[in-house]
């Protein structure tokens, strides 16, 4: 499948993954907001196979096939209380 990647220029390492180009009318208006402004980064044909740098390439092919749209999430960084280092 075909799907074409924005960053989010709003929050750090938050990428929206699309079936359409410039397309963002499967993407709820809360969603939209929150993650807007966006640059295109690319497109690429993802496939089972396709690894991803932080995502599993079926999770992600299931929701752009269900919904048209995907959002990959910053990673969740945990820091150590000061005691613990």
């Amino acid at each position: 499948m075909q799907c074409f990647i924005y960053k989010s220029l709003k929050k750090t390492e938050l990428y929206l993954y699309l079936t359409k180009k410039d397309d963002f009318s499967d993407l709820p208006e809360s969603c939209i907001d929150a993650v807007k402004p966006l640059e295109f980064v690319m497109s690429l044909e993802l496939t089972p196979e396709r690894k991803l740098a932080r995502e599993d390439s079926n999770k992600v092919l299931k929701n752009l096939q269900d919904k048209g749209y995907f959002i990959q999430l910053p990673p969740v960084i945990f820091n150590a209380p000061s005691s613990l280092q």
